[in-house]
């Protein structure tokens, strides 16, 4: 459809362009290589006016067209987009992690959650069983700042 309009646009261009073009072989001068009278040129003028009113009559109702088409192309463009916007949020949603359990989660599992190293996660291991997620500050296994990065993706089971 852009190709359309673009192909649009370049037409109309052409066509003024070219009765420009026209209208500049119509300057000053008569045929005979003498300067015309002010009549002639009048006549040229208007002449020149009128195929230019003409071209630009023939081209609008394309034109027109072509720009309700780029109107509603947008349109769809726009509401594309936000259906893609959803499906990201959707898909994030569907991707997120369930709470990992302090008393069941292996090595890994613990060392995936932001901030905890191998170390801490084998002092979360060695501190089980765990009675509640905040054990872990009790119990001197990590520290607030850690444990605040981590408290939404832990849980106790």
């Amino acid at each position: 459809m852009s190709k359309r309009f673009m192909g649009l646009c370049a037409l109309s261009m052409l066509t003024v362009g070219l009765t420009l073009g026209v209208a500049g072989c119509n300057s000053n001068w008569s045929g005979q290589g003498q300067p015309a009278t002010e009549e002639d040129q009048k006549q040229r003028d208007e002449k020149t006016r009128e195929e230019v009113a003409k071209a630009t009559e023939r081209l609008k109702p394309a034109l027109e067209s072509a720009g309700k088409k780029l109107g509603e192309a947008a349109k769809r463009a726009g509401e594309d987009a936000r259906a893609a916007a959803e499906g990201v949020k959707e898909g994030w949603a569907r991707g997120a992690h369930k709470p990992v359990d302090l008393n069941s989660a292996t090595e890994t599992e613990l060392t995936e959650l932001p901030g905890i190293t191998g170390r801490d996660a084998r002092r979360i291991i060695r501190g089980r069983p765990y009675r509640d997620k905040r054990d872990l500050l009790t119990k001197d296994i990590l520290s607030d700042s850690r444990y605040t990065k981590i408290q939404d993706q832990i849980t106790v089971k």
